[in-house]
């Protein structure tokens, strides 16, 4: 079992970590996304492989056993909003780490345009301004269900509700100059 005060680690490092194309795009993943660390972009590089592993592992089961488990991992992944409604199991092969990283609260605040940055709102989320349905979450990395995700907003009790907020009125003079970046959505 282990030492319930020692957390494993839910990541595996690259197998080479300092190929410098590897470096490259690891750089470039965290910055495009604004994540704090490495260790955030390999978490969620392994659970995407782990998908992938479980869609390849699907292909060669027999068709009774491939059905039921089939349908069970592309629910789970259309409710994460990372597959489109009529996805097959060649989908989940497709798969990117862009896919997951699109669908954490970090990047949909942002996208929201809730936040003039990643990076600001990766601090109103730990902070605590935003919530989902009402409910508080204060994890950048949370991933968000597709039908949560026109439920984000402000908290009910935070300062940030207030329309004349200094923080609000910069967001929106923001969202006013610069264009949007609209991401690739799936279906």
């Amino acid at each position: 079992m282990g030492d319930p005060k020692k957390q494993r680690k839910k990541y595996e490092t690259p197998k080479f970590p300092w190929r410098i194309d590897i470096l490259e795009t690891e750089l470039k993943l965290v910055g495009q996304y604004g994540l704090r660390n490495k260790r955030e972009l390999w978490r969620h590089k392994t659970m995407v492989s782990k998908f992938r592993g479980i869609a390849r592992s699907l292909l060669g089961m027999s068709a009774e056993e491939r059905r039921k488990l089939e349908k069970q991992l592309i629910d789970r992944l259309r409710r994460l909003g990372v597959l489109p409604k009529a996805a097959a199991l060649d989908d989940v092969l497709d798969l990117t780490i862009e896919d997951i990283l699109e669908r954490r609260l970090q990047t949909l605040v942002f996208r929201k345009g809730l936040a003039k940055s990643l990076y600001q709102a990766r601090q109103l989320i730990s902070h605590r301004h935003v919530a989902i349905e009402g409910k508080r979450v204060s994890s950048p990395s949370y991933l968000v269900l597709s039908d949560e995700e026109p439920r984000i907003g402000y908290a009910p009790t935070s300062p940030l509700t207030n329309p004349n907020h200094s923080i609000r009125e910069s967001v929106k003079a923001t969202v006013e100059t610069k264009p949007t970046v609209k991401p690739k959505t799936r279906g």
